[in-house]
């Protein structure tokens, strides 16, 4: 009896230590808050400013103040929001373009990113050379290098570029006979004419897809690398073969890498959309700041709505090792 008290009196004591104490899960999550504190910090200071702008110009007319040197606001409710719904010509078909883009691009970035990520995380001689060849192209997408090419190619049109053009203009009629041969072949063969137009979309856009890959085959790489090598053993061990280990060991413990994958790339591909271009030209082409702030406005809810319904699908059938 007084063993049996001893060792309550003793359980006790030590659940009374890990209360005051901090668990390993809360030591992590410490460790997460103060990963994303620098963003949080220039979030509030400057991106909730910018959002509560924009929100308060969508619902005026914006004119610029040359006595003050600043601008002037007058409340003209909805309109702003009539105008880019009824009014504008391009901005419902600019926004769902970039939405149908979104929605195809992404998937095949994902894909893609995976696959190289995959090849590259193998032993081969030049493996860091090929890996830098495949993030060459986010450092080619930095605003001075992108300036530089598009002066290069305008010097160069007339010559080698006009050479190429008239070349590629030549042989497209061959080209898109052959495609449409081969499509022809596929459809006869019982695929389903939906699925060729999205692979025939994939291969016309191979060249955004490797350049917009770069980051993501880099997060990737490092998911991979992280995987407890014990877990393929155990799989060789009992007998599973490539594609059953990639399905039952790798996927799954890529798994909370590809939502952070997805999330990236749909607000790549939204800064770069066409409508933001057009939110752009508005506001600084044409000086109507109201209807640009609606551009932005509704395109930035649509994509994080996007986000939304991806986020919360990917997440329910998400892996996470512990």
């Amino acid at each position: 009896m007084a063993e049996t008290e001893k060792n309550r009196k003793t359980e006790q004591e030590i659940s009374k230590k890990v209360r005051k104490g901090s668990t390993l899960l809360q030591r992590r999550n410490r460790k997460g808050y103060l990963f994303i504190l620098p963003w949080l910090v220039g979030f509030v200071l400057f991106y909730v400013r910018s959002i509560f702008m924009t929100l308060q110009f969508s619902f005026n007319d914006l004119s610029m103040d040359a006595a003050s040197g600043g601008y002037k606001l007058d409340w003209v409710g909805l309109q702003n929001f009539r105008d880019a719904f009824a009014a504008h010509p391009t901005f419902k078909q600019v926004l769902t373009t970039s939405v149908l883009d979104m929605v195809i691009d992404v998937p095949l970035i994902i894909f893609f990113s995976l696959f190289m990520a995959m090849l590259l995380n193998k032993e081969f001689p030049g493996r860091g050379l090929v890996r830098a060849i495949f993030f060459l192209p986010v450092l080619m997408n930095a605003g001075a290098i992108t300036a530089a090419l598009d002066l290069s190619a305008a010097m160069m049109n007339g010559g080698v570029s006009g050479q190429a053009a008239e070349a590629a203009q030549t042989t497209g009629d061959s080209v898109a006979f052959n495609v449409n041969y081969l499509i022809d072949m596929f459809v006869s063969f019982g695929i389903p004419e939906k699925l060729l137009d999205y692979m025939v979309t994939a291969v016309e856009r191979i060249n955004d897809i490797i350049r917009a890959s770069g980051v993501q085959i880099i997060i990737f790489i490092a998911a991979l690398q992280s995987i407890p090598s014990s877990l393929y053993e155990v799989a060789k061990i009992e007998g599973a073969t490539t594609y059953e280990t990639f399905w039952k060991v790798t996927f799954p413990m890529v798994m909370p890498h590809i939502i952070t994958n997805v999330v990236y790339t749909i607000v790549d591909s939204y800064a770069v959309s066409d409508v933001v271009d057009l939110a752009y030209s508005t506001a600084f082409t044409n000086f109507n700041y109201g209807l640009s702030a609606v551009f932005s406005l509704v395109s930035s809810i649509v994509t994080c709505l996007i986000l939304v319904l991806v986020v919360s699908f990917i997440q329910k059938r998400t892996f996470y090792y512990t």
